[in-house]
C-alpha cells in the first residue's frame, strides 16, 4: 500500500519508523513548516524531518494542506492511504479524497474523550486512572471518524505527561498497522470501525501559559495532577507573598504529594514547614512538598537552598495571579 505520512511532533515518530520498516511503501512526509525562533533561542527539534531525511524521503511542509498547491503535490503521490499523527492541521474533504482509502489518524486518548491538541496532558490533569490510543478513519470533523482500533493502558499515580506520551506513542504502532490491515482487507467498499458516541465527547484544548498558574483552593491531589500534566511546558508557577516587597514569582520544578490529616492551623496555599531540608505548602487534603524550584530570573535550586537564601516562614502565603 502506498502511504503518505503526515506528522510533526515526536508522538508520530514510532509510527513513522514502523511504517518505513513495514511492507508498505511510504512515499513522503507532510509536516508543519519550520517556525522562526525569537532572540537566541535554539530551533526546536524536528524528529519527523530527521527520520524522513535519514531514509531519503521527500518532505513537504505547506502552510495549509488544504490549498490548491498543496493538494496538487498530494495528488502526485497517488497514495492509497494517508496516515496522520500529531500533524497539527485538519484535512478537508477534498484533501482526504486524494487517497484511495482516505486517511487514518492516531490519537493519544480513548476517543471520543479528549478530542483536540493536548489529550495526554488533560488526561493527567483530570486525574484519570486510564487512557490509551485510538486509530480513527478520518473525517474533516476533528477526531470525529469511526474508531478502527483502541488500546488502553493505566496511568501510574506519579506518572507525568512527559513519561506517558512516549508510552502511548509505542502503543500506537501495532494499532496503526492493524488498522491499515483492516482497511486493506475491506478495500474501501464499506465503512469500517465503531462510530463515536457524541454524548461522551470531551475537549483537550491546546495548552496556554496561564494553565501553569496554581490555584491553591484546589485539592493537593489536583495541584499535583496539574504539575504532572504540564511538564515540561507550561509547567507550574506561583507567587510568594513577602509583605512590603513585591511577590516573588516561583516555578515549581520538582514536587511530590504528601497526604496528611486536615490541619486547620495552616490555610491552603500557606507554608506548613520550612526547614533546612524541606519546604511544604498546605493544600486541601494534603501538602505539596517542594524539592526544587526556580525564582524569577534565577537558576533552579534545591528547596533547602531556597529556604536558606530567602528565609520563608511558616504561614507565608503563595498566591495565584488572580490574587496579586
Amino acid at each position: 500500500m502506498r502511504i503518505v505520512m503526515m506528522g510533526t511532533g515526536p508522538f508520530a515518530v514510532p509510527t513513522f519508523e514502523a511504517l518505513i520498516e513495514s511492507d508498505h511503501e511510504v512515499v513522503c512526509l507532510f509536516t508543519q513548516p519550520l517556525r522562526p525562533t525569537r532572540g537566541k533561542r535554539p530551533a526546536p527539534p524536528t524528529p519527523m524531518r530527521d527520520v524522513a531525511t535519514k531514509h531519503g524521503l521527500p518532505i513537504y511542509d505547506p502552510e495549509s494542506i488544504n490549498t490548491d498547491d498543496a493538494r496538487a503535490i498530494l495528488r502526485e503521490q497517488e497514495a492509497d492511504l494517508l496516515v496522520v499523527c500529531d500533524y497539527g492541521q485538519i484535512l478537508s474533504n477534498e484533501s482526504l479524497a486524494l487517497a484511495k482509502l482516505g486517511g487514518i489518524n492516531l490519537h493519544g486518548s480513548i476517543l471520543p474523550k479528549y478530542r483536540g491538541a493536548a489529550p495526554v496532558n488533560w488526561a493527567v490533569y483530570n486525574g484519570d486512572e486510564e487512557t490509551g490510543v485510538t486509530v480513527i478513519h478520518m473525517t474533516p470533523k476533528l477526531d470525529g471518524g469511526p474508531c478502527l482500533k483502541v488500546v488502553r493502558t493505566p496511568i501510574e499515580p506519579t506518572e507525568t505527561a512527559v513519561e506517558l506520551e512516549p508510552r502511548l506513542a509505542l502503543l500506537g504502532v501495532p494499532a496503526v498497522l492493524e488498522s491499515i490491515a483492516l482497511l486493506e482487507e475491506n478495500g474501501g467498499e464499506s465503512l469500517v470501525g465503531e462510530p463515536q458516541d457524541p454524548s461522551l465527547v470531551s475537549k483537550a484544548p491546546r495548552l496556554k501559559k496561564t494553565d501553569a498558574d496554581i490555584d491553591w483552593t484546589m485539592s493537593a491531589q489536583q495541584i499535583y495532577n496539574q504539575f504532572r500534566a504540564f511538564q515540561p511546558w507550561p509547567g507550574c508557577y506561583t507567587h510568594l507573598s513577602r509583605g512590603d516587597k513585591p511577590p516573588l514569582r516561583l516555578i515549581l520544578a520538582e514536587i511530590s504529594l504528601l497526604s496528611t490529616p486536615a490541619d486547620a492551623s495552616v490555610k491552603p496555599g500557606c507554608i506548613a514547614a520550612a526547614t533546612a531540608d524541606q519546604l511544604q505548602i498546605a493544600a486541601n487534603g494534603g501538602r505539596i512538598v517542594v524539592h526544587k524550584l526556580q525564582p524569577a530570573g534565577k537558576k533552579v535550586m534545591e528547596a533547602a537552598e531556597f529556604v536558606r537564601g530567602y528565609q520563608p516562614k511558616v504561614g507565608d502565603a503563595f498566591l495565584s495571579e488572580s490574587q496579586l
